[in-house]
């Protein structure tokens, strides 16, 4: 058995103890020093979850292209410039790049991501080429090819994706929205949108799409983010992104509302999927959040929205877990995969 040391970031704080592994389980678990010599010491983190990403776009960060500071200019759909590559683009390229993007994922002790799928079901057949023999979990979050309702294609991406994951009300008839929501709803589903990303949005017509969660809500103001909490919905942010285009979240007052936060590295034509690079540039942005608060965002707050397993770093659980250097929080292990940094 081998054993980690340090302290072991629970759903309720840190807690100083250690874990002993055996056979990809926790076969052992303490509150003092372990029985032999620790492989590792340090903050011992459940794996990590990037909780929004677009990585069909990984393609184009290799091409060091000038792009466009402007959210419609760069990625709305149709016109934006993302889009119009992704169809002039080879499958092979696409997917050459998605690959590189999930193997930055796992190196930096990445387990889940959730991924906003473009391209209808060639965007999710994409997707899962890149996936072939790797060791991460994706959630799919599929997008009709044209900005409209047609109940044949959506129960088709439905059948082959975790939900749906829309841009924004701006982008489409209101009416079509519904009707995407309301059937993936039906299906028990996910559904998730960008909100306000750039202008403020309609929070009453954006809730009443019954979204699990909300991306962005850089432009809400104070009385939409009481709406949000008051209707139990969670936010993605992605700092570094909205940076890119002279926008920024204002996490500070979500946090004072109350609104679960999750961390997700958006597009990745403008940054790697390292979700750990995420949560230092909030770290170094504002002072306001503990270690513990910002490791949420990336553990246990997704793994709550996102419906995956909660209950981590027990006594007979698989050895899904990271250890991270306390002064840096660099990865120094990664458990699962058996493998050192």
């Amino acid at each position: 058995m081998e054993y980690v040391s340090g302290e072991i970031f629970t759903a309720n704080g840190f807690k100083r103890g250690y874990l002993g592994v055996e056979n990809h389980k926790i076969m052992d678990r303490g509150k003092s020093n372990p029985p032999k010599k620790p492989i590792h010491k340090g903050l011992i983190v459940p794996t990590l979850v990037n909780a929004h990403t677009h990585i069909g776009d990984s393609f184009i960060r290799k091409r060091n292209l000038k792009l466009p500071r402007n959210v419609e200019d760069l990625v709305a759909p149709p016109d934006g410039l993302k889009h119009r590559l992704l169809k002039e683009t080879s499958d092979q390229e696409i997917i050459g790049g998605m690959r590189e993007s999930i193997d930055e994922m796992t190196k930096t002790g990445i387990s889940h991501f959730c991924d906003f799928r473009e391209n209808g079901l060639q965007g999710i057949n994409h997707l899962k080429k890149a996936l072939v023999n790797s060791n991460i979990s994706p959630i799919i979050l599929s997008r009709p090819n044209q900005l409209a309702y047609n109940k044949d294609e959506v129960d088709l991406l439905l059948k082959n994706s975790q939900g749906i994951g829309l841009s924004s009300i701006t982008d489409w008839e209101y009416s079509e929205i519904e009707k995407i929501a309301k059937h993936t709803k039906k299906r028990k589903k996910t559904f998730a949108i960008h909100a306000s990303e750039q202008i403020r949005e309609d929070i009453d017509q954006i809730l009443d799409l019954k979204p699990d969660f909300l991306i962005h809500m850089n432009c809400a103001t104070e009385s939409d983010l009481i709406c949000v909490k008051d209707n139990d919905v969670s936010a993605v942010v992605c700092p570094r992104s909205n940076a890119f285009f002279g926008l920024k979240p204002n996490m500070e007052l979500m946090s004072k509302i109350g609104i679960d936060i999750m961390l997700g590295t958006d597009n990745a034509m403008l940054n790697a999927p390292n979700i750990l690079d995420e949560l230092n540039y909030v770290k170094n942005m504002t002072e306001v959040f503990s270690i513990e608060h910002l490791l949420n965002m990336i553990t246990y707050n997704p793994r709550k929205a996102l419906n995956l397993d909660y209950s981590i770093l027990d006594f007979n659980s698989p050895d899904e877990f990271i250890v991270l250097d306390k002064e840096n929080l660099g990865v120094l292990y990664i458990s699962g995969n058996q493998r050192e940094i």
